[in-house]
């Protein structure tokens, strides 16, 4: 059984993880760091992984980057690998990911569904054939009101994927509303929308000379993010210090 620590047990995703855990035989939450202490798990929680002086075999943390450093030396400290869902990370925090990642496994995705994983692949495809055509690309992402965050994290992933293909050439553009001028030929436009109780809507538009090609993923519910995360702390629990990804997990 893998035994697992859940920071940010107490949030939306935590709370999914935990239902989902609950009935899998094959892990168990031993612990939860989480500020807020507003549910009654079946697992202790603490504030703060200073005072957690056990073991684990892996960290699946779905928190903000707040004090994130914090996490990552708990786990060179214990040699515990991490499965890091976190979004918004600045570009210091991302820095201390690759920093920490030479000293334990990490698996880090913006967005945890088989789902998304396999839209990347798709949009690897499409834009190596459409690129060439002219055709410009746009992004689109929905989500609920109480997101914080914009553009969000899957939008951004979805968006260097692309650019991976691109070789880094084409730059992202957010708003368009205070420069007139048309688009550019080497533009990704990604815009945001937030409202109601969306769980995660993601469209990218392939726009050409007389044809639109529309390649989309809508979430239903959080759950196909937490099973995302089981199965990446699954995979990751016997891996060499290292920067990993779903597309690892998938392959």
């Amino acid at each position: 059984m893998i035994n697992i620590i859940l920071r940010g047990c107490n949030g939306r995703m935590g709370q999914e993880i935990t239902r989902i855990c609950s009935g899998d035989d094959a892990v168990r939450i031993v612990a939860g760091i989480d500020v807020n202490n507003r549910f009654e798990n079946s697992y202790p929680v603490f504030d703060s992984f200073t005072k957690y002086t056990e073991k684990a075999d892996v960290i699946i943390d779905f928190s903000s980057p707040r004090n994130i450093k914090e996490m990552f030396d708990y786990g060179i400290r214990t040699n515990t690998p991490i499965i890091l869902c976190s979004t918004g990370l600045s570009e210091e925090d991302l820095e201390l990911v690759k920093e920490t990642s030479t000293k334990i496994a990490i698996l880090r995705s913006a967005n945890m569904s088989l789902g998304i994983n396999t839209v990347i692949k798709l949009l690897k495809e499409a834009t190596a054939l459409l690129s060439a055509g002219g055709f410009d690309i746009e992004i689109v992402e929905k989500h609920h009101n109480q997101k914080v965050d914009a553009p969000s994290g899957t939008a951004l992933l979805l968006a260097d994927s692309i650019n991976e293909v691109l070789k880094g050439e084409y730059n992202y553009v957010y708003d368009r509303s205070t420069v007139r001028e048309k688009r550019g030929e080497k533009e990704i436009g990604i815009s945001a929308v937030r409202g109601g109780s969306i769980v995660g809507d993601h469209e990218v538009i392939f726009a050409g000379l007389d044809e639109v090609i529309e390649i989309k993923h809508t979430a239903y519910s959080r759950a196909i993010f937490a099973k995302g995360a089981i199965a990446g702390a699954k995979f990751i629990v016997d891996k060499q210090p290292g920067l990993y990804g779903m597309q690892d997990v998938v392959a």
